[in-house]
């Protein structure tokens, strides 16, 4: 066995795990929220990476300050979707909602398509060093900092949702919305945040995709990738899609690690995270951490 390339994996599998975790996350805050599953994630994340990567090139800023405008053109972007396109929604089935977001993901592809093109571009050199040694391992630094940035992301949901006044209000609207409404929470505003939110976050996650590999369309696929984590840990669980996405890129990782040593079969560090999703389902369909739905019949 080749334990020096297994533990290379393995650490791999936590970083990428972490940023899995961050945008699963992203999937929850939304459904908590708003009872509905945002199709258009992946699409989100992509956005994200090309406005960063345009700033940094077309531009001339430097990366940390092209970093910092791409997130708040996220936020921006995240409220002006959930005002114009979502919140005349309101009252309609849930499938109409769903199919808004999937029409929305159709069109965002189409539009930076058309704008960015289809090739794939690469941030210009943004660490001094591009690996960095951790006791004999090589992780790349793009990786440290997703580990970091995924750390503080987390840090600061569990301080949002526990100690703000905001937080308090979106649990409780995730919770029942017309209590809430009741209370004096305006639910609009807990659904505009919740979409600013998750479209910040998804920018973080497709900055540092974009560091690591290349800033491109197809990094849309991560919204499919980073589903079944989304289930696996549960679609109403915070905690559940940390753990998920943590399990989800530890087993892609594992399973790359397999093929490659031993199956020889090809492809299994794509498929292998759908089989144990359907794994998971079988013995507890509500995830990990899910709250099961029981109604009186």
């Amino acid at each position: 066995m080749n334990t020096s390339l297994l533990l290379q994996l393995l650490v791999n599998g936590v970083i990428v795990g972490m940023l899995y975790g961050i945008v699963a996350m992203c999937f929850v805050l939304i459904y908590k929220s708003t009872q509905v599953v945002n199709f258009a994630q992946g699409e989100f994340v992509v956005l994200g990476a090309w406005v960063c990567l345009s700033l940094v090139v077309s531009l001339g800023l430097p990366f940390w300050l092209a970093f910092i405008f791409s997130l708040v053109f996220m936020m921006i972007f995240g409220i002006l979707v959930q005002v114009i396109l979502l919140r005349p929604l309101v009252g309609e089935p849930v499938i109409s909602v769903i199919m808004a977001t999937i029409g929305l993901s159709i069109f965002m592809q189409a539009t930076m398509n058309w704008i960015f093109g289809n090739n794939a571009v690469r941030f210009p050199q943004v660490f001094d060093q591009a690996t960095v040694s951790i006791g004999g391992l090589n992780v790349e630094t793009a990786y440290l900092m997703s580990l970091v940035l995924s750390l503080v992301v987390m840090g600061l949901f569990f301080w949002f949702f526990q100690y703000s006044r905001w937080g308090l209000a979106m649990r409780a609207t995730a919770w029942n919305q017309q209590i809430a409404q009741s209370l004096g929470i305006s639910v609009g505003r807990v659904f505009a945040m919740a979409w600013a939110i998750s479209a910040v976050v998804s920018g973080i996650a497709g900055v540092v995709i974009g560091l690591v590999s290349a800033v491109s369309n197809s990094l849309a696929i991560i919204g499919i990738k980073v589903f079944p984590a989304v289930i696996v840990g549960g679609l109403d669980s915070i905690v559940g899609a940390i753990i998920g996405g943590l399990t989800i890129g530890i087993l892609e990782n594992l399973a790359e690690f397999v093929d490659g040593q031993y199956l020889h079969v090809g492809n299994m560090y794509s498929v292998a995270p759908f089989y144990v999703l359907l794994i998971i389902l079988m013995i507890k369909p509500y995830g990990l951490f899910g709250t099961p739905d029981i109604e009186r019949v």
